[in-house]
């Protein structure tokens, strides 16, 4: 048991941190199915008022998949996503871009889902699907001209964008205009991001500073043990005292034999002449 763990970890610790957002959301998914009550209190409602009774929600819903199609869909998109992405940008952006995609497109959802003509009120938000329009929109938006291989023939990043998003327009008519919504803002996010940052501009580390301040609340802080340094009062600048008086007595005991050498034993001061003298004995 303790070699099977050992290998689960080993395997984690060598995904990239798009891929243990996979692993989170099939994770989610997983206990959704023996456990779907607690799934609830993770959708995003669609009522302003029934929101502010479970504000983490604006973020959770995006972990949140009831359909297995659904799911794995999303996940897919992630995975192709993440190796373009992680092999030009850090895994900080990534982690940023996701989950503020996900704000954004929660609360492009609470803010117009009303006004949506088929809006059914209290039908809830899930789905991973805001954060990665975020992640695709920015890529589309930040190098636009750059060729994507699709099966046999290569097609420009901005032509995929412009697509999904008049898909995602056309979808606001339909029975899923809610999430459709999502996905719009999830693409302004990831548009915003990609303009901002082509401006010298990250706009997603005020976010990574809030979260890395909150995630440290968490964090068991280990003190490292004291050292007691003892003084050792009969120490001279690390030296014994008597080793201390011994090389300072020598010290003087040369100047003053320098001294003689050169003017004689003649220039020497009575206090020269004793001290050499008690050094003698």
């Amino acid at each position: 048991m303790a070699t099977l763990n050992q290998d689960i970890k080993e395997k984690l610790s060598r995904l990239n941190i798009l891929e243990k957002l996979i692993v989170v959301n099939v994770g989610v998914f997983l206990v959704g199915l023996l456990f779907s009550p607690l799934l609830k209190w993770l959708e995003l409602p669609s009522v302003f008022s029934s929101y502010l009774y479970k504000p983490w929600t604006v973020l959770t819903y995006a972990f949140v998949h009831y359909s297995l199609i659904h799911m794995a869909l999303n996940m897919l998109w992630l995975y192709f996503i993440a190796r373009m992405f992680l092999n030009l940008f850090s895994p900080k952006m990534a982690l940023n871009i996701y989950f503020l995609g996900a704000i954004s497109g929660g609360l492009f959802y609470l803010l117009f889902y009303s006004f949506l003509p088929k809006s059914v009120l209290g039908a809830p938000l899930v789905g991973a699907s805001a954060s990665i329009r975020a992640l695709l929109i920015f890529l589309c938006a930040y190098m636009p001209k750059q060729d994507v291989r699709i099966f046999t023939f290569n097609i420009k990043l901005w032509y995929i964008g412009v697509a999904l998003v008049a898909i995602d327009v056309l979808g606001l008519l339909g029975t899923n205009g809610g999430g459709n919504l999502a996905h719009l803002g999830g693409v302004a996010l990831g548009y915003l991001y990609a303009m901002q940052l082509n401006n010298g501009k990250d706009i997603g580390k005020g976010f990574e500073k809030f979260m890395d301040g909150f995630l440290n609340l968490f964090k068991v802080k280990t003190k490292s043990p004291l050292k007691t340094v003892h003084k050792n009062k009969s120490k001279v600048g690390g030296y014994a005292k008597a080793d201390f008086d011994q090389f300072s007595n020598q010290k003087k005991i040369d100047i003053i034999l320098d001294k003689i050498s050169k003017s004689g034993y003649d220039s020497l001061t009575a206090e020269e002449k004793d001290f050499l003298f008690r050094a003698g004995k």
